[in-house]
């Protein structure tokens, strides 16, 4: 089993990894995402992304996509820890910065060292300190 984290929150999956790749099931990976394989494309919604002509096989397989690969072509952020099985699939700045404006943090999920999962929502009303870190 492997865990994805996404916008949507933490999720176990039966998944395919290939190095960089994440293969999901593909009603799996519509499931956890939104992002639904069309003909077009990759589709939310009315929104489309066409898979690359002659770079298919890196995005969809018979049955699964490779949403790893699919989530770096959108130039979104992926992050994974082969040791823990566990995936992230975060969101581009552009899509941040708007909520940012807002003065809020954005609501997230995160497991705690011993696995307990936390949502910023449960803890609305009280006071909370946010500890972030980044390497750049």
């Amino acid at each position: 089993m492997t865990t994805l984290l996404t916008q949507s929150g933490p999720a176990e999956v039966e998944a395919r990894t290939d190095g960089d790749g994440l293969w999901l099931d593909v009603a799996e990976a519509e499931r956890l995402t939104g992002w639904e394989l069309k003909p077009e494309g990759f589709c939310y919604g009315p929104v489309c992304i066409p898979v690359p002509p002659g770079r298919e096989a890196e995005f969809v397989a018979p049955g699964a996509v490779n949403l790893a690969g699919f989530w770096r072509h959108m130039r979104k952020p992926v992050l994974h820890d082969d040791a823990r099985e566990v995936w992230m699939l975060g969101e581009d700045a552009n899509s941040r910065s708007y909520e940012m404006l807002s003065l809020e943090a954005p609501d997230f999920t995160l497991p705690d060292l011993d696995g307990t999962v936390h949502r910023l929502s449960d803890y609305r009303g009280k006071r909370v300190l946010l500890v972030t870190w980044a390497s750049w």
